[in-house]
């Protein structure tokens, strides 16, 4: 299982499909080949689309989510267990877990962008983490279970790991720790972690250890990377002055993995999905006598690991645990660790993945659904979004294919950035692919995204390049400078591109001395008609691809492996060119993926398009014709410079009739980035039945909205967007409100292009009482129009209704006026909201 496994084939770069549907590996057939990254600390990035971003992430991000945590009093609670402070334990239990993770990926952003200040902020944090630390006599350090429920360490003796996450924490804090150090050289949170992660392997394990196994995944990895971190420099464990046996580490986290449905059988993943306040209540009262509980699907406990055939329960559970089988099966060789990874991430990225590379298509637990269940409005968390990304990954560097770098590529250049907006500040948990008034926020009670954003991108540069012993493997393409040394000779790699947006690939190389090696370029699968391994998605891309040497085209290059393999004898300054098709292109998805059955989605290179309604007025209106063509042109004054795809739609009437439109789509990372917009989708209708005829003009529809204030994850474009509610609390359609303003004044206005005569409004009150909100029809209001010289009441208004599931109209002495004003007095400890206003 362990040797070469090469797939070599000629490669025509005239042919479209060069790569034959024979090299797509079966899970009998495809056997490892280890590659080793080129490390972040070696590689310099300087490129037009990934310099900026990341400077940003940097910069505004990072400082932005520690900020928050420490208005939030994540750090508060260190204090705490080290006796400084009083209290109870502020924010959720896993918040301990959140915040190595935003250290891990401050580690790893220090090394592109040293910063003194920063480098000395962290060490203040590790401090608090390691006065917290001393307390305990084994190094525990849990400040939730700690501060709330002393009693119940680890899940036991009445506890209840899914909530606690203890042993997700101590995973987090471990990376931590390995990050930091590799990042600084400074060993004091890395000593931190290695006390935790060996108190853990002193009592979890094979009897008469403890069968304890993590509720949420990321630990598995964790202790891998720290095993390979004691193993590679021995040395390191003496400046820890503490007991450290890396070997254990290894066990604990194959430990874990292989004691995944190991249990007593209850409760059942049935029991977990519809009765999970009786099962919680069943743990807490240790019905599970000498054995463990079962954590079901949803925590991937359902059946022994070696024996699930699907992906199943929590998305980022899901994709963690995949992450840490595959990076154990890197280390320990073990084929059957390869192949149940290998298995897992066939049915993920055949069935179950979103073309943006998103997965989790439910809200329900966040989870998995059954094969190519994948509805438009899906719920594909950020979180999940960067454990997919860490699964293609590691599963690159176990087999050497550039397959899982193509799905790497797919979620890191739309789902994954898309969680964060362009000013670095407004973050995305859902990143559904069709929503009406979905607005990022500036922070969340369960602010998970964010973390595991900042440790993706700040791990990138250490994505780019990957080597074995025959030569280099360029995965990604980004501007960048990277060192490497094969057979102990130095080796630079110099890439230039303006990619996305420019097909043109250069890479200089720059070898110490003469030397011969394999160069191996990852050819994308999109760029020679394989959108998917599978045919989960197929695109027309009908477009050559093309190699030149030194300036000569070259027609035939061996592949092996989804990579072009150049193998030659290397001079300074040789330089080799891909040139790439990024002509926009259609799109369809797998016949039994129901939701896009007569759709197609937009893609250019490696970006998946949307449209967005302020682009697209009456988008639900439109279709596109068979055959109909795209443009694509930059326009660096639109999100920063993009570029933007056109071409021509059809828009359906009222009547049925057919008129022609310019579709104007921007990429799916750039949306709810502009002006407010209630709508956005990716996936389009090519079929008219599909399309939803244009609701009709009105005065109001024409009007720009304005608000005293409207909660971010809402859009006051609603009050005009013509979408009929079906009942008061109808989460299907955008609404405006002003959560979270209770008992407060608030108002709404509308602007028209002119003088308009106005008898009567209608308004539609948003009321979420029956699903548990604390939003309702307002205590009263009134309507007000606007003079030259200022606001005034309408003349003989009739009732100001404020019943719900239905329209409250109010007629009035006609008025002639360019604005209207509704002004609304919230219940007293309420909120509320509008889901549409008309006026006539």
């Amino acid at each position: 299982m362990n040797g070469k496994g090469k797939t070599v084939s000629s490669l025509s770069l005239t042919v479209i499909g060069f790569i034959s549907v024979a090299n797509v590996c079966l899970v009998h057939a495809e056997e490892t080949h280890i590659l080793k990254p080129v490390p972040i600390g070696s590689v310099h990035v300087e490129d037009p689309f990934w310099t900026a971003k990341l400077e940003t992430w940097n910069a505004v991000t990072l400082k932005d989510v520690l900020d928050k945590f420490e208005t939030a009093g994540a750090f508060r609670n260190f204090d705490r267990v080290a006796g400084l402070r009083e209290g109870k334990h502020e924010g959720p239990p896993w918040f301990d877990g959140l915040i190595y993770e935003t250290l891990r990926g401050a580690s790893d952003f220090l090394i592109s962008f040293p910063d003194k200040e920063l480098e000395d902020r962290i060490d203040g944090y590790i401090q608090r983490i390691a006065r917290a630390q001393a307390v305990d006599p084994d190094g525990y350090l849990m400040t939730y279970t700690q501060l709330d429920e002393p009693g119940h360490r680890w899940g036991q003796l009445g506890g209840f790991l899914r909530w606690q996450h203890d042993v997700y924490n101590a995973g987090a804090l471990a990376e931590a720790g390995v990050h930091h150090y590799r990042a600084t050289g400074n060993v004091d949170l890395l000593r931190v972690a290695a006390r935790l992660a060996s108190h853990m392997s002193d009592i979890m394990g094979p009897p008469p250890r403890k069968n304890i196994v993590p509720a949420h995944s990321l630990p598995e990895e964790a202790l891998v990377e720290m095993y390979l971190l004691f193993k590679d420099d021995p040395s390191l464990k003496d400046k820890l002055n503490i007991p450290v046996h890396e070997d254990r580490f290894l066990a604990l986290a194959e430990f874990w993995l292989e004691s995944r449905g190991r249990h007593g059988g209850r409760p059942t993943s049935e029991q977990w999905d519809h009765q999970g306040a009786e099962c919680e209540r069943w743990v807490r009262e240790q019905a599970y006598g000498n054995q463990r509980p079962s954590w079901g699907a949803y925590a991937q406990d359902h059946q022994p690991v070696f024996q699930q055939e699907t992906l199943e329960g929590h998305a980022v559970r899901a994709t963690l645990m995949c992450t840490g089988l595959s990076a154990a099966a890197r280390v320990n060789g073990r084929s059957d660790y390869a192949h149940t990874a290998l298995r897992l991430w066939e049915n993920m990225a055949g069935k179950r993945m979103h073309i943006t590379g998103g997965v989790g298509a439910f809200a329900h637990e966040e989870k998995f659904g059954p094969d190519y269940a994948l509805p438009n409005d899906a719920y594909l968390e950020t979180c999940a979004a960067v454990g997919a990304g860490f699964f293609h990954r590691n599963m690159n560097l176990l087999f050497g294919d550039a397959r899982y770098v193509d799905e790497l590529e797919r979620v890191l250049y739309n789902n994954v950035i898309n969680g964060v907006s362009l000013e670095g500040t407004r973050y995305y948990y859902q990143n559904p692919l069709s929503a009406r008034g979905h607005r990022r926020w500036k922070w969340h009670g369960c602010p998970c995204c964010p973390p595991m954003f900042l440790k993706m991108v700040s791990a990138l540069p250490g994505y780019l390049y990957a080597y074995d012993a025959e030569g280099l493997y360029v995965n990604l393409f980004v501007g960048s400078r990277a060192e490497f040394s094969f057979n102990h000779n130095p080796i630079s790699v110099v890439q230039k591109t303006g990619y996305p947006w420019k097909g043109t690939v250069t890479l200089v190389l720059e070898p110490e001395n003469e030397m011969e090696f394999a160069l191996h370029v990852r050819v994308p699968g999109w760029a020679r008609g394989r959108e998917n391994p599978f045919g989960l998605y197929t695109s027309d891309l009908q477009s050559k691809i093309a190699f030149t040497l030194n300036g000569k085209k070259m027609s035939m290059l061996e592949s092996e492996r989804g990579y072009a393999v150049i193998k030659r004898k290397w001079k300074r300054g040789d330089e080799v060119v891909l040139e790439l098709p990024l002509q926009p292109r259609r799109v369809h998805a797998h016949p039994e993926v129901e939701s896009d059955e007569g759709r197609c989605a937009i893609q250019s290179g490696p970006l998946v398009y949307c449209i967005e309604e302020q682009d697209n007025p009456g988008m639900d209106s439109y279709f596109l014709e068979p055959g109909s063509p795209f443009s694509l042109e930059f326009d660096p004054e639109v999100l920063g410079g993009v570029n933007i795809v056109k071409g021509q739609a059809s828009s359906v009437q009222q009547d049925r009739r057919v008129e022609p439109v310019t579709v104007r789509a921007i990429p799916f990372y750039g949306q709810d980035n502009r002006e407010q917009t209630a709508r956005m989708a990716v996936w389009l209708p090519e079929e008219k039945e599909l399309a939803s005829p244009m609701p009709p003009a009105t005065i109001a529809g024409r009007a720009h909205v304005l608000v005293s204030y409207c909660f971010e994850h809402d859009t006051q474009t609603a009050l005009n967007d013509g979408r009929e509610p079906a009942n008061s609390n109808d989460h299907s359609i955008a609404r405006h409100t002003w959560w979270d303003h209770r008992g407060t004044a608030e108002w709404a206005q509308y602007e028209f292009d002119r003088p308009r005569r106005i008898s009567s409004v209608s308004v539609y009150w948003w009321d979420d009482r029956p699903s548990g909100g604390r939003c309702a029809a307002p205590e009263s209001w009134t309507l007000l129009y606007r003079t030259e010289d200022a606001w005034e009441p309408v003349s003989n208004p009739s009732e100001y209704g404020i019943l719900l599931d239905q329209y409250n109209t109010t007629t009035f002495t006609p008025v002639t006026t360019k604005a209207l004003r509704l002004e609304v007095h919230l219940r007293e400890h309420w909120s509320g909201g509008i889901l549409e206003w008309k006026v006539k």
